[in-house]
């Protein structure tokens, strides 16, 4: 793979996309070393011009072709809504500017496999899949890569959350930070559970998915918020991906459980917490809410360092793609056109 070739010059980014989860993207940035970002677009100017304000760049766009036209850029990061990603991706190739693109790539794994090959070589293209870079994930990697629990044989993830309930006609609170929610016809596995797949195939390798059932309990949305989910992978292994974000009494924003049953111990992540049954006095805790930024900022260091050193993207757009596909397959197993 070649490096970017900017002499000591650091990457000049730009940054498509100005809404909730930029700021995470615009702190990452401002956080890592041999890039800086130089201009911020958003069709809404007066966001674009919000955030600029706020991290002090001076150029800001309501149309991402004119930035990268106008800008010089090495680099884009594309933290724009879905449907934009894969406009926003060709451009960008077409350009020699590289590519770091918020997930899930495209809404489709057939419009993913045609921007792909499209896109090819031209440029290095990264998706920013940072889940597993969260602090607990790293954590329960670590351990598992360790031996402690021998070799996995049975996994079980629990996601719940409360951010769909509508009590007495209130607006959910996530779709009050996410009003694109409103029109998702698929919502918990294709937004949200779409990290937990990644996370489970990271830890555990390759699946499939047998089995899958999607509910709507807040009837009010068009997508799903309930999930159960059954996967296979090598040697006989079984994981099972469970989530609700309408269950009333959890936090606003969910949290996760993970079980893993290996040959020799049983590893634990409840929330924060990670430890082996049996030896609980020897756990960990991870500060989720004083370290959430920590994901943003290691995936944009890694995104950094590939481009510039010719190295390996550990969320390269060929590992994503396996992501998207095992997501589809949840929907397509709960029979459920895509």
């Amino acid at each position: 793979m070649q490096a970017q070739r900017t002499g000591d010059r650091n990457l000049r980014v730009g940054l498509a996309g100005a809404g909730m989860i930029s700021l995470y993207h615009m702190r990452g940035w401002q956080a890592v070393e041999g890039a800086d970002i130089v201009a911020v677009c958003d069709p809404v100017r007066e966001s674009a011009h919000g955030r600029a304000e706020e991290f002090g760049i001076d150029a800001v766009f309501e149309n991402a072709v004119e930035m990268m036209d106008t800008c010089d850029l090495d680099a884009i990061d594309i933290a724009a809504s879905v449907g934009a990603h894969a406009p926003l991706v060709r451009e960008a190739a077409d350009r020699g500017i590289h590519v770091l693109v918020q997930k899930p790539l495209t809404e489709t794994v057939r419009e993913a496999e045609q921007l792909i090959d499209e896109v090819s070589d031209r440029v290095r293209f990264m998706v920013h899949e940072n889940y597993r870079f969260r602090p607990h994930y790293l954590k329960v990697r670590e351990w598992i890569a360790d031996g402690r629990i021998g070799t996995p044989k049975h996994a079980q993830m629990n996601v719940r959350g409360s951010g769909l309930v509508s009590l007495s006609g209130e607006t959910p609170f996530l779709v009050k930070r996410q009003p694109y929610l409103m029109g998702f016809q698929r919502n918990l596995v294709f937004e949200t559970m779409i990290h937990h797949l990644d996370v489970l195939r990271l830890l555990f390798g390759p699946l499939i998915v047998v089995a899958a059932r999607l509910n709507r309990l807040n009837t009010d949305l068009p997508g799903e918020d309930t999930a159960s989910i059954l996967l296979e992978g090598p040697d006989g292994f079984i994981a099972t991906a469970d989530g609700c974000i309408t269950a009333p009494g959890y936090p606003d924003l969910h949290g996760d459980r993970l079980e893993v049953i290996g040959t020799i111990a049983t590893l634990i992540m409840d929330y924060n917490r990670i430890y082996l049954l049996g030896r609980e006095d020897e756990g960990e805790e991870v500060d989720l809410v004083g370290r959430y930024q920590e994901s943003f900022t290691h995936a944009i260091k890694e995104f950094v360092t590939g481009v510039r050193n010719g190295t390996p993207f550990e969320t390269d757009r060929l590992d994503n793609l396996e992501t998207l596909r095992l997501m589809e397959a949840c929907y397509t197993a709960a029979g459920v056109e895509v």
